[in-house]
């Protein structure tokens, strides 16, 4: 099978493609055929040689595909439509994935929207609910609101609780778009202090929860902007990892919870467990018509380096989706 692998650690341009043997599969496994991948921001870290948590030398956290072998204990029909997280090897033709944490795809759903669920959907489930704790009474904040996971959260937030949704991005288009997705107040981090913003939005006490992609150049901003007692996760570093002068009191004072997650390199019983809830809490809402994937651009298998730079220029609104087969 032709797969996706990195040349050495650097860019886009190190991604190249190899002969493999299709994967052998293990007690509880399944073989798909993949249709189609998805790009991720934790992709490009791998790429660039700075996770180290993925031991498979295929990229690739996600897909969409059909069943083509069931393993032993597997209860899953060979030629059933499926959808989920991955251990590495998305890129290529064919990749084993766990059968428990294996999501049915609706028959509504192509395979390229369907390739636009998982990592977003799960992660941004998982921040808003097992981590931020979110409520009906909440104001929450979603920085990046026209990324993958941005998009999801605005969905989930607004559709399954009544919190009040405030959101950051860069442009009018994707702010006007975060807007039909149902956030409440969308600002321009390139032309207003969001952290001002918030503050008007929400009479000068600060959100309860902070869903924070960005990490060090945001840090004294998100600071202002979360309210006493409020949920702060952080799920991203695209501004930086160093802090400098950390004033610690001003946590304490407003006794801040600061959580941090990684969903990639969590173990298999958490994606399974968090697979189960999502699906059965969040999933019927796609066949209600009130979630829907949101893709960006589709690109051919073979054009893997500019799907790459696509993301790197963060021109995408929703997710980058790679057709495979």
């Amino acid at each position: 099978m032709k797969a996706v692998v990195v040349k050495q650690p650097g860019g886009a341009e190190q991604l190249q493609f190899q002969d493999f043997p299709k994967p052998t599969l293990q007690e509880g496994e399944l073989l798909i055929k993949v249709k189609a991948s998805a790009i991720n921001r934790s992709d490009i870290v791998t790429r660039e040689g700075k996770s180290g948590y993925l031991s498979n030398p295929i990229l690739g956290i996600e897909v969409s595909g059909e069943v083509v072998e069931v393993g032993l204990g597997a209860n899953i029909e060979v030629g059933t439509r499926v959808m989920g997280l991955v251990n590495g090897g998305g890129y290529a033709e064919y990749v084993v994935m766990p059968a428990d944490r294996a999501i049915k795809v609706p028959d509504k759903l192509s395979f390229e929207e369907a390739a636009a669920i998982p990592e977003v959907f799960l992660t941004a489930y998982q921040t808003l609910f097992w981590l931020g704790e979110l409520t009906d009474q909440d104001t929450v904040l979603i920085h990046a609101g026209g990324s993958g996971v941005g998009t999801a959260a605005i969905q989930l937030a607004k559709q399954m609780t009544e919190a009040k949704i405030i959101t950051t991005a860069g442009s009018q288009d994707k702010l006007d778009f975060c807007r039909s997705l149902g956030a409440d107040i969308c600002i321009n981090y390139k032309e207003q202090s969001f952290e001002e913003e918030v503050l008007k939005a929400t009479n000068n006490q600060g959100v309860d929860v902070i869903l924070d992609f960005i990490g060090a150049s945001y840090w004294e901003k998100n600071l202002k902007s979360i309210k006493t007692d409020g949920r702060w996760v952080l799920i991203g570093i695209l501004g930086g990892t160093q802090v400098e002068k950390v004033n610690l009191m001003e946590l304490l004072l407003k006794r801040v919870q600061l959580k941090g997650t990684l969903l990639t390199p969590r173990s298999d019983e958490y994606k399974k467990e968090l697979t189960e809830e999502f699906v059965g809490k969040a999933m019927p809402l796609f066949n209600q018509n009130k979630i829907r994937a949101i893709v960006d651009q589709v690109f051919p298998f073979e054009n893997i380096q500019n799907a790459h730079k696509h993301m790197e220029a963060n021109k995408n609104l929703g997710k980058i989706i790679i057709h495979v087969n």
